[in-house]
């Protein structure tokens, strides 16, 4: 017998199961303690170390919200620009044509629902009008029933007249249970139907909200008082989304100026995500501009905060920086474990109910950390991540869980 401990069971719960488990291997047993990861969505990523310093944010990035064609500039690099200022004016057609149609959709399935539910009252109506003709008729038949039975004693009526009324009866409440099923399948199908639509609805509305908020993001505007620094498009350009539209300074927040080997040039683009570590806090950048100048083999370049303003940025503070080589965004991942390897297919023990059995698993992208599934298993699968016993040649474990 082992002791079998669940140490973390998902990165987005702040809570853990604890498991006892019973361990019964056809090869090979031992004891000690397990670590196991429940099958997440999520990001992978690997990166490129170096060290940056803050300092006060000279300029801030304003990106395309969408895909779209610029209609209008309306300042210059050098002019001063207050809070909430329009600098560009984005064609807002495309994002008005979907929120029209979107509206259109949305008109036509609440028009469904509201038929859908009207059909479901009618349905139930005739529903129940079957199932009380049905009754009736079955207390009709066993009234006539009663009375041939009494005539049956003195001879009034032939004992095969009775045997059929009585069958009659028994066809008649099998017709009666027969309906009632299909009645309660009915009924079923309908809510299901409601449901759908109910849904359908819910998604589209979401939808809906996004494309509104996305047309009040069509005139770029300031984020804080300033000075243009450039403007990176032309009027009538066609831009594709997360474009960089505007450098606007900004000295009420903050940036990081970094360097880095040249060897590693081929990462360091404008746009590219980076992190930066101040007091085991973790902070999300972009990559700003990058100094084409080399000093002493290393290229100099910023990155700019999405929380630029975050009480523990102090001006010329020494931090690290983490530079994206490569990513998977919202994939199907598995923490990273003791007995998980960087083989491309590999075999895991996958936990179901009370016990786990070996699964085929194909491998992605693979990290420290993470490592992405390309095949084998889902979202919410529980796997063995990390033991100190031998189980490697079991093809099952079996598995006793309580809560503690």
């Amino acid at each position: 017998m082992v002791s079998l401990q669940i140490t973390q069971r998902s990165v987005n719960f702040a809570f853990g199961f604890f498991l006892t488990a019973l361990l019964s291997c056809q090869s090979n047993s031992g004891t000690g303690t397990y670590e196991t990861y429940v099958v997440d969505k999520g990001n992978i990523e690997t990166w490129e170390t170096t060290e940056g310093r803050v300092e006060p944010a000279n300029e801030v990035l304003l990106l395309s919200p969408t895909s779209s064609i610029i209609t209008e500039i309306r300042k210059e690099p050098g002019q001063k620009v207050k809070e909430g200022e329009v600098l560009v004016v984005l064609n807002t057609k495309e994002v008005e044509d979907k929120i029209e149609n979107l509206n259109d959709q949305l008109a036509v399935k609440q028009n469904n629902l509201e038929k859908t539910r009207l059909n479901a009252r009618s349905a139930k109506a005739d529903l129940s009008h079957n199932i009380e003709t049905k009754k009736l008729k079955i207390s009709s038949i066993k009234s006539v029933l009663a009375d041939q039975e009494q005539l049956l004693e003195v001879g009034g009526i032939s004992q095969a007249k009775f045997d059929k009324t009585k069958q009659e009866l028994v066809l008649a409440e099998k017709e009666l249970q027969l309906v009632q099923q299909k009645n309660a399948i009915k009924l079923e199908q309908l809510a299901a139907d409601e449901k759908g639509l109910l849904l359908q609805i819910e998604i589209q509305e979401k939808e809906l909200a996004h494309q509104q908020e996305l047309l009040g993001r069509m005139e770029v505007k300031a984020p804080s008082e300033g000075i243009v620094l450039g403007i990176h498009a032309k009027q009538g350009e066609k831009i594709q989304g997360d474009k960089l539209l505007v450098t606007l300074s900004d000295l009420t927040c903050f940036k990081i100026r970094a360097t880095i080997s040249t060897k590693q040039k081929d990462i360091v683009k404008t746009g590219r995500r980076a992190y930066v570590m101040v007091d085991n806090t973790r902070l999300e950048g972009r990559i700003g501009t990058v100094k084409p100048k080399v000093e002493d083999g290393n290229l100099s370049f910023s990155v700019h905060l999405t929380d630029s303003n975050h009480p523990k940025l102090i001006p010329n503070q020494r931090v690290d920086l983490q530079v994206v080589k490569r990513a998977r965004y919202n994939v199907l991942r598995l923490k990273k474990g003791a007995i998980i390897s960087d083989k491309k297919v590999q075999n895991v023990y996958k936990v179901n109910g009370d016990s786990a059995e070996q699964k085929e698993l194909k491998l992605g992208l693979i990290t420290d950390e993470y490592i992405e599934i390309k095949d084998g298993l889902q979202e919410g699968d529980e796997v063995v991540i990390s033991t100190v016993s031998n189980f490697k040649d079991a093809n099952s474990i079996s598995v006793d869980k309580f809560k503690k």
